[in-house]
């Protein structure tokens, strides 16, 4: 049930109260969050706390996941998760039992905040619930994504990618995800050189390897995603020395030319990488794989790659999502 917020989900706090903003990778999808308020207690405990909460209309300018997860934060609840209901939007958090119920409910007084109900859970094996929450996942043709704890269920005939679910973006469960892997998969060659650009959990330019690539670079602006995506090397059998990874942004310090470029970030980002593309012509000698944006973003990014003189080369689209493959003119 609780589980760590994904890298683009992190934003600034502002003020002294914790500013979550949802990024639109995530729009209309069930969320989960962590905030680790005594946790071992809520463990330790046999039951626990869930009270559903709405933010009132037109009380407030900020978004209600912001509203909302600032209550949940502020009150001291151990988790919560947001979803949609009837076109409302709900947070149901969870608190310790070691307090009275009347006590939480004091706590989350805040104007605009309402209590929809609230109810006693017993205590379940979350640990086990995390990792049944990963089994294994088929892209494309040929590739399987896979927690590490779920080897010896590899299904036959398909390339595993063993990647850890972490703090990092890019389990393969995303549509943005699976859109780059499945282009990964028609695009890569035998003996191919890759730049991977947000690689988040590592999980593309470790597809790229396993399906021929010889050596990779990578750059994160999260330096935490670079150690979960040695980590994932590391899982899947490669030394580290295959890839250039390092904190950075977009292709901040990259030295290698690539076969081919992988970037799974949003339209903003994948805007400005275009411009230095264009910039840097020599970092792309071959396809350039573009991912991360919605289908309504399509008619905004074509026209920059135009610009930039790539030709679209194939696309694919996925519950709302869009990614595209391109290249040079030869």
């Amino acid at each position: 049930m609780f589980f760590g917020l994904p890298k683009r989900g992190r934003y600034p706090h502002v003020g002294l109260t914790p500013s979550v903003k949802e990024p639109i990778y995530e729009a209309k999808k069930r969320r989960a969050f962590f905030l680790g308020n005594d946790d071992e207690n809520l463990i330790a405990s046999g039951f626990w706390w869930s009270i559903e909460l709405e933010a009132l209309p037109y009380f407030s300018d900020l978004p209600p996941e912001e509203v909302l997860m600032n209550a949940a934060y502020l009150s001291g609840c151990s988790g919560s998760e947001i979803f949609e209901e009837g076109g409302t939007t709900v947070l149901r958090a969870s608190y310790v039992s070691s307090q009275d119920i009347s006590h939480w409910l004091a706590a989350l007084a805040f104007p605009g905040v309402r209590v929809r109900s609230w109810s006693k859970l017993e205590n379940r094996s979350w640990h086990r619930d995390h990792l049944e929450a990963f089994p294994p996942l088929p892209v494309g043709e040929k590739l399987v994504v896979m927690a590490p704890w779920h080897k010896g269920k590899e299904p036959p005939g398909r390339t595993v990618l063993y990647i850890c679910p972490g703090s990092a973006f890019g389990t393969g469960w995303h549509e943005s995800t699976q859109i780059a892997l499945s282009l990964v998969e028609r695009f890569i060659r035998s003996g191919d050189t890759v730049v991977d650009v947000g690689t988040g959990t590592g999980v593309l330019f470790v597809a790229a390897l396993k399906l021929g690539a010889v050596r990779a670079a990578a750059r994160d602006i999260d330096p935490a995603a670079i150690a979960e995506a040695r980590r994932n090397m590391e899982l899947n059998g490669f030394p580290l020395a295959l890839c250039d990874l390092e904190a950075g942004s977009l292709l901040e310090g990259v030295k290698m030319e690539a076969d081919l470029l992988v970037a799974n970030i949003l339209l903003e980002p994948n805007l400005r990488l275009l411009d230095e593309l264009s910039e840097t012509r020599r970092v792309l000698s071959g396809t350039a794989i573009f991912s991360g944006m919605t289908i309504s973003e399509r008619v905004e990014f074509l026209p920059a790659l135009t610009r930039v003189g790539l030709s679209l080369a194939a696309e694919i689209t996925l519950n709302g999502w869009w990614g595209c493959a391109a290249s040079h003119p030869h």
